[in-house]
Order: C-alpha cells, then structure tokens, then sequence
C-alpha cells in the first residue's frame, strides 16, 4: 500500500551544467518523489536522495504547475526540459493527479522541447500533446528496458508495466512521429548481461520503430541501494549476492565483465540494423535543419 505525502516545494527546474551527459536535457523537472514499481536497482533509493521511505510513500508536489509556469517565463534562453530523473513522471498517480500532463500543457504553450524517460506505457495517454509539443519544437520519450523478458521483468521491476506493454507503446509514439527508443540501463551483471538479452532488446526496439538504444553495461550501487539490492537477490536469485560482493565489494560502478564483448557486438549489429546507439536530442535536431537549408532535404544528412 502506497502512502501519499503532499508536499510544497520550492525548486521545480533544476538546472543540468552538462546536458550532453544525460540525454541532452538542460533542466530536470521532477513532480513525484518515490516510486511504487519497486526496481530492485534503482539508485534513487540511495540515501543522498533524502527520501524517507521510497518504496511505500510518494511525495506529489502540490504547487509544481505553478511553480513551473513562473520559472519558465523568468527563464531567457530555452533548453529541453526532462522528466523521470529522481522518479518516473508516469506512476500509477499520475492517472489521478495530472502533473506531467499539466507540464506538458505549460510547454507546449511556452514552445519548449520536451525529454521523457519512463518505464510505463502510460505515456500513450499524452500523445495529443506530445505530437503537438514534436510538430512545433522537438520532443523524445525512451522507455527504460533492462530486459525484454516479460517474466525476468517481473523479477527485477516487480510492479513497473511488463516490457511488452512498454513496446508497444514505444510503437504507438513512433507512429506519430516522436522521436522514441529505449534506454538500456542498467544492465545486471550475471543477470541480464548475456548477448541473448541485449540481442532481444535492441530486436525489439526496431520492431517496434524505435530508433536509438542507448546502453549501459552495468549497474551502480551504494548504501541503502545496496542493502535492498542484495536482500532481493537472496529472494529472487540465490546465491548472486556472493557473486556480487567477491567480484564488485563495496564498488560504486560495477561493470559487467562482459562489458567490451557486448559493446563490440551491439555496435555490429546496430552498424548493420541501422540502430543509432546515441540519444537524438534538441541540438541534433537544429544541426539537422542547418544542414537541410544549406544542402537541401536528403537522407544522407539525417542523424535520426
């Protein structure tokens, strides 16, 4: 049972020095704090995030339209706004709450681009503002895949919707013209990390119109991150902490082994699928208008 905390907060745009590091947002805006889907790896669970019981309780921002409308019109020069940097902007709640929404509807108005990240299907409800917020400026939504098994699914991110349900959605978007793919991260040593699982989700991906994978080859892990992370795989895969703990200690990054061989082999497949392992972004978008008014419209010059 899920605890709503109502809360007034005086930050709701949070400025990000180095956009190109996170998927070429400029400023994160988080409406939600905690999340029911109860990934076992989730680094917001990490105590440096302060928040108090982040599997059971979610903090909703009471004032976040309000406060985003003022911050948004104080803000001079545009940047692409994200959303799912501390919490995902599509839980459950959201269906009764409205925040992202109502954000977009700020948006779109002030014609700012838009970054999604999600791991819920529910974003197929804000398609309408989606395509009008992509026809007028730019927006992306990656669906986080850590695996395309609807049953590991359910071991790893127990009550997050199952990937099949984030595929098709991802097909939905694609369809409209959104820009859409899937992040691949964190990749679980000795879990997910065999060529087999990433092979399927990058299959997934183009099957379903996606145009980037962006991947990862690892997870990260710290305090009370860790503490859970362990206590589920003692309940879901016995014996891996061992392996974990022998291998990783008390590592923040901890890399799968296998990291340079699936590296190679994605990036084969991709070079011959013509997946793009790099996230499209606001920039790449206007680089790409440049080009087409000094060369004309031709494919040789799309990135995306």
């Amino acid at each position: 049972m899920m605890k709503i905390k109502e809360i007034s907060s005086r930050t709701i745009l949070n400025r990000n020095p180095h956009p190109s590091n996170w998927f070429g947002v400029h400023y994160a805006a988080n409406f939600y704090r905690g999340c029911p889907h109860r990934c076992i790896y989730c680094d917001s669970r990490s105590a440096c995030y302060q928040v108090e019981d982040f599997d059971h309780q979610v903090e909703v921002k009471t004032n976040a339209l309000e406060l985003l409308q003022k911050k948004i019109r104080r803000k001079r020069k545009k940047g692409t706004v994200g959303f799912g940097a501390m919490s995902d902007p599509y839980l459950p709640l959201e269906m009764e709450r409205e925040l992202t929404r109502g954000a977009l509807q700020i948006l779109l108005k002030s014609r700012w681009p838009v970054f999604i990240l999600t791991k819920s299907h529910l974003v197929q409800r804000d398609l309408d503002l989606l395509n009008a917020i992509n026809k007028q400026n730019y927006a992306c939504v990656a669906f986080s895949i850590t695996t395309a098994n609807d049953d590991m699914a359910a071991k790893v991110e127990p009550y997050a919707p199952r990937p099949s349900e984030r595929f098709k959605a991802m097909s939905m978007l694609s369809a409209c013209g959104i820009h859409t793919g899937s992040v691949m991260m964190p990749l679980l040593p000795f879990i997910e990390d065999d060529w087999e699982n990433v092979r399927e989700i990058a299959e997934k991906t183009l099957e379903n119109s996606g145009s980037f994978l962006v991947p990862s080859y690892g997870v990260t892990l710290r305090d009370r991150q860790r503490d859970y992370f362990y206590d589920r795989l003692d309940e879901e895969f016995p014996g891996y902490k061992e392996r974990y703990k022998a291998k990783y200690r008390n590592s923040y990054g901890c890399t799968s082994t296998k990291a340079k061989e699936l590296k190679g082999k994605l990036a084969e497949y991709a070079r011959k699928q013509g997946l793009s392992l790099n996230m499209p972004s606001y920039e790449s978008m206007l680089g790409e208008k440049q080009l087409e008014l000094l060369f004309g419209s031709s494919s040789e010059h799309k990135d995306f």
